[in-house]
């Protein structure tokens, strides 16, 4: 609601959230910050949207002064003089004032300049005589010798802090900050990790390429969901068929009286004379006849996912943590005893899977595995204490996947039989008869795991355009983006006329910026001693272009679609869109509309002024008694203009009555980056609203 501008109605959710939790700091934070932004929208009720923004903007500390000549028109000059002179001879040209640093030695030199604007004869200037100029005010520059200890003293230096909102870890911050002072060479920079800011103090060119930069840098990291399916397959088949056949007998000796001795006696040499067969007894163990078969499958099938993000590793346990002794122990008669000097460590037996992703922007990830299945096999006494014995399956390998592709990582297979005959020798080697005298055993066990990957892309690096613009940033030694600070020159065109029924009227105060052209007059203090008057022949010439001043070119406003048919209760989009545009900086529009039919849901910037990654600043004002709706966009300051076609709003509507509709812009007050006003032509949009 409140990014609606429903603000009101956004505290009153705001204060019921804090009622249902009193303790909740983040609802207080909310209606803090929704309150202050009534208390500045009813300041601002009696403004225009263009002065409530100025207001704004007027807050703000002042940026660096940004140059803003009488004259725009291109400049032509053929003269050899002092290079002072010259300095002085295109003030003249362009309406401005020139300072000359008294420290400078002036020397005599010729320059020659065809159709360039202010500020690319000045750079160009100063460029062949070693000087370095500065605007000190809008209509103002100081000239100094291009040395490093003068450009200190002069060079305007400003302080911006950058909130990064992509960090998550220390080092994604130290990365940017060592960027910017690698490429930047900044006097002064400093980073706060509690707030994931950084702090830059440097030449205005130099906080704007270091905000392009942290833009370039600060991106959410890639993700990727790994799926991951262990299968694991174990088979054992057993055999016993055959009869079991005493091996062995005991004979006895019962000691029965009849043989002269008492019963139990043991057998004497007086009584061996006397011995009979029924002294003596014999026992036969019984025999066992093995008919048995089995066969057991068991499947183990884990699909577990993880999510991880680019370059950080992940990793997956699923099973238990099994304590082994380390270090040194005393073996005892008691358990007791044998643990007094024994120390423990866990180990994690079951699945455990250590992934590290790698996303490129070929939508191909390279993955870092390693898997580990293990289990306890059995236990082994080492010293008087059963340590376990862990059985393991283990694969580390690094491979590289397209999005959404299936990859068997490995295929472990273990198959082992064993096969045992017993019985009496020669007999259970006869095919028939070796199962009546002897026994056959089979046992026949496989056990086979395989794994397999799955990645899937759920985030990928995002990087548009104007992160991959190449700039010019000057030389080696001086940072210098060559903004056109002035604007471009503008070049010859007739204002096209309001187009009839459209409605739309130009602002006041259109009127071109007039001219001014250096003096003809031997007199002028602009004029080298002893140059001549512009001629076509003369060898030093100075001379404005001989064309007429004329206003800037007319933008077309297209609001799209033309026509809008929907339902009542339904929402519409209407897209206002500009072409034709020059170095356009605000938009300010007054839109009609008809309030017993249609409604302002919302409006969002459209992003034509927000070329070259700027900030854009839009307020809104609507007043459904009277059907209009106010709206003003402006482009950061000293950001240039935004030129060619794009959509400026983006506005929603909901119909609320059957009928017909219009949809038209009442008036415009479009400015460019000379504060001039913009002529501006565009027609309506009909909406049929049904039941």
């Amino acid at each position: 609601m409140r990014d609606q501008g429903q603000l009101e109605n956004a505290l009153l959710e705001f204060k019921k959230a804090a009622s249902i939790d009193p303790a909740g700091f983040i609802a207080q934070q909310e209606i803090r910050r929704t309150q202050v932004m009534i208390e500045a929208a009813k300041a601002a009720a009696g403004a225009t949207p263009v002065e409530s923004m100025q207001k704004v903007i007027d807050a703000i500390p002042s940026a660096p002064v940004e140059l803003r000549p009488l004259s725009t028109d291109p400049i032509t000059l053929n003269l050899t003089d002092d290079c002072k002179v010259i300095y002085q001879v295109l003030g003249k040209l362009a309406g401005i004032n020139v300072l000359i640093d008294p420290e400078y030695t002036s020397r005599k030199m010729h320059v020659e300049l065809h159709g360039v604007t202010l500020t690319e004869a000045l750079s160009l200037l100063a460029a062949q005589s070693k000087t370095y100029w500065v605007p000190m005010t809008s209509n103002t520059i100081f000239v100094v010798a291009d040395t490093a200890a003068r450009r200190k003293d002069v060079e305007p230096s400003i302080v911006k802090t950058f909130y990064l909102s992509n960090v998550s870890q220390a080092s994604d911050l130290q990365d940017v900050m060592n960027v910017l002072r690698t490429m930047l060479e900044v006097g002064r920079l400093t980073a706060v990790p509690s707030q994931n800011a950084i702090i830059v103090r440097g030449t205005p060119d130099q906080v704007t390429l270091a905000g392009k930069f942290i833009t370039d840098l600060d991106k959410a990291r890639p993700e990727v969901i790994v799926e991951v399916a262990i299968m694991q397959v174990n088979r054992e088949r057993i055999k016993n068929l055959g009869l079991q056949l005493p091996t062995s007998t005991t004979l006895s000796y019962t000691g029965n009286s009849s043989s002269g001795g008492s019963s139990g006696s043991a057998v004497t040499l007086n009584n061996l004379p006397n011995l009979k067969a029924t002294d003596f007894s014999i026992n036969i163990p019984s025999i066992t006849a093995n008919f048995l078969m089995s066969d057991s499958d068991a499947n183990l099938i884990q699909n577990p996912q993880i999510r991880a993000l680019d370059g950080q590793k992940a990793s997956l346990k699923i099973g238990e943590r099994v304590p082994i002794a380390v270090g040194s122990f005393t073996a005892g008669s008691t358990a007791t005893s044998a643990l007094v000097n024994t120390q423990f460590q866990y180990i994690d037996v079951g699945v455990n899977i250590d992934i590290t992703p790698t996303v490129h922007g070929s939508h191909e990830v390279t993955l870092k595995v390693s898997l580990d299945i293990s289990a306890v096999d059995s236990e082994v006494s080492i010293g008087g204490i059963q340590q376990p014995v862990i059985g393991q399956r283990r694969i580390e390998h690094t491979i590289r996947l397209k999005e959404g592709e299936v990859n068997l990582l490995g295929g472990l297979l273990e198959d082992s039989s064993t096969k045992s005959l017993s019985g009496y020798p020669g007999l259970m080697s006869i095919p028939i008869l070796k199962y009546l005298f002897g026994n056959l055993n089979t046992d026949h066990r496989q056990t086979e795991t395989v794994f397999v990957l799955i990645p899937h892309i759920v985030r990928i690096q995002d990087v548009s355009p104007s992160n991959l613009r190449q700039l010019d940033v000057g030389t080696s030694n001086n940072i210098d983006l060559h903004l056109a600070k002035i604007g471009k020159a503008e070049t010859p065109a007739v204002a096209l006329p309001s187009t009839p029924g459209a409605g739309i009227k130009e602002a006041p105060g259109s009127s071109p910026m007039p001219r001014t052209t250096a003096p003809a007059s031997s007199n002028s203090p602009a004029q080298a001693p002893g140059a001549q008057v512009p001629s076509t022949t003369s060898p030093n010439e100075t001379s404005a272009p001989a064309h007429p001043a004329v206003a800037p070119p007319s933008v077309v406003f297209n609001m799209s679609p033309a026509q809008v048919v929907t339902n009542v209760g339904q929402n519409f989009k209407v897209d206002l869109s500009v072409s034709g545009a020059q170095d356009l900086v605000s938009v300010p529009l007054r839109i009609q509309y008809d309030p017993a039919l249609v409604r302002v849901v919302s409006v969002d910037d459209g992003g034509f002024l927000g070329q070259g990654g700027q900030h854009v600043e839009i307020t809104q004002q609507d007043d459904p008694a009277k059907g209009t709706l106010q709206l003003a966009a402006i482009r950061s300051p000293n950001s240039g203009g935004s030129s060619g076609q794009g959509i400026v709003y983006s506005l929603t509507f909901m119909a609320k009555a059957e009928g017909q509709a219009t949809l038209s812009i009442v008036r415009a007050g479009l400015r460019d980056v000379m504060d001039r006003s913009v002529p501006a032509s565009g027609s309506p949009t009909s909406v049929e609203i049904r039941k």
